[in-house]
């Protein structure tokens, strides 16, 4: 175990995005790193995860550099965020996996497997983007989840070794069109897969700093106020088990991403502004802005 656990985020910059490391609520371009201590890291989080070697070689530096680069940092405030990955192969969610919000919305219980769909990449956006609602489209909420990202290729997962695959987790916001979901529930995937219904980030703590994931608490906020919130040990599948039950149907690649179920989703409107909380895990909140698209 190294004694620095690494926090790590996407950058924006004129000519597009960097990893970062967060460091005393400043943000370390791994650029910055590689200037300050002539190295040649992969500058960004994909590149990491894709290169594991080079990944273990930035929590030694930092672990024994940390005063080195920090003062090549920039205030957390003053950052703006891209999503953690752009093009994952998989985005891989679970719906109905908190008890309390299945027996909301009256799902049928105990659920003996899970109930997971897919949606496409053309959804992510990022912190502080805008979630752009299609115009007639009807009622959109919004619901915020515990997302994991994928760190290696892996198949036939068995529940002990799932947690050796997971890179790390980030807050997700995770949005539904719910009148063409209420027309029929075969229209989930359809629902779920408008652009910019998926954000994500802006930071990833990676799985060095979770000894468990169950004591993480997830909230759903609208407007300052928490709508929803529960502790992942209260998910009916734990993500533990998501990650091995999924990886027996396919195989699970670098950089895939896996939405584990909400606590409870909120209406949105233009105006809005919600925002995905996680605590236990040192991580910032995500927040997004609502707007007619």
């Amino acid at each position: 175990m190294h004694s620095f656990c690494v926090k790590i985020c996407e950058v924006r910059s004129a000519s597009g995005s960097e990893a970062g490391v967060l460091v005393d609520k400043k943000v370390v371009k791994i650029s910055s790193v590689n200037r300050a201590l002539d190295l040649d890291l992969p500058t960004s989080i994909h590149g990491l995860i894709d290169d594991f070697s080079s990944f273990e070689r930035l929590k030694d530096i930092m672990a024994s550099k940390i005063r080195t680069v920090q003062d090549q940092g920039t205030p957390i405030g003053e950052v703006r965020f891209a999503p953690p990955i752009t093009a994952p192969s998989k985005i891989w969610c679970i719906g109905l996996n908190y008890r309390e919000h299945a027996e909301d919305l009256k799902a049928v219980l105990p659920l003996e497997e899970p109930a997971s769909f897919m949606r496409p990449r053309t959804t992510i956006i990022g912190d502080k983007d805008s979630i752009k609602l299609p115009p007639g489209i009807g009622a959109v909420t919004a619901e915020a989840e515990m997302g994991i990202i994928i760190g290696k290729e892996a198949k036939n997962v068995e529940l002990g070794d799932a947690r050796k695959i997971i890179f790390g987790i980030t807050p997700v916001l995770d949005m539904t069109a719910l009148d063409i979901l209420q027309k029929n529930p075969r229209f989930l995937t359809r629902a779920k897969s408008f652009d910019t219904f998926f954000s994500f980030g802006p930071v990833v703590a990676t799985v060095d700093d979770l000894e468990d994931f169950s004591t993480i608490k997830v909230s759903t906020i609208k407007n300052g106020k928490v709508v929803h919130s529960n502790v992942v040990k209260n998910m009916i599948f734990s993500p533990e088990f998501l990650v091995s039950f999924h990886s027996r149907v396919f195989t699970f690649e670098k950089c895939d991403i896996v939405s584990p179920g909400s606590p409870g989703a909120v209406k949105i409107e233009p105006g809005d502004v919600v925002k995905c909380r996680i605590e236990g895990a040192g991580l910032p909140d995500l927040e997004n802005s609502v707007v007619a698209g």
